[in-house]
């Protein structure tokens, strides 16, 4: 059977036009690098978005909260600023200032004559090893002093 061209349509069609029935290969291409196209730049959006967490993860625990929680306030809401604001946090190394502040109360603690409140971060288990372990040492250095006394006295 012999397809006869429309008589207003010019003899040299393009390539792109396809005869009834025949699949468009140029529309599915397109579908194709269309879908490829949108998973790229999602996840390059979500690698970037992603960037202060990644950048504050060596951080101290606090800094990394906050910059987490900027990053989510920063998904939901559209507002960058919250963004902008943790990749800033993230850059810059916070001091710590607990561990000086708690040996200045320890040392306090100590002048005072109070006995000093347990480290809530330790476990109460590790104190018991701890304190045999501190008092195997202590017999140890006992033991070892008085054997160089008996040492030093028959020289």
């Amino acid at each position: 059977m012999s397809e006869s061209i429309h008589p207003s349509a010019p003899n040299h069609l393009p390539s792109f036009i396809t005869a009834p029935g025949e699949t468009d290969v140029l529309m599915v291409g397109v579908g194709i690098f269309l879908i490829v196209a949108i998973l790229a730049v999602g996840n390059f959006y979500l690698q970037l978005h992603s960037l202060p967490e990644r950048m504050a993860h060596k951080s101290q625990k606090f800094q990394f909260e906050i910059v987490a929680i900027l990053g989510l306030l920063s998904l939901f809401t559209h507002n960058h600023l919250y963004w902008v604001i943790g990749l800033f946090l993230a850059m810059i190394d916070l001091p710590d200032f607990s561990t000086p502040l708690r040996r200045i109360a320890g040392s306090v603690e100590k002048m005072a004559g109070v006995p000093p409140e347990p480290d809530p971060t330790e476990s109460p288990v590790g104190d018991a090893v701890h304190a045999a372990a501190t008092d195997e040492t202590k017999a140890r250095i006992e033991k070892a002093a008085g054997a160089k006394s008996e040492v030093h006295g028959h020289a």
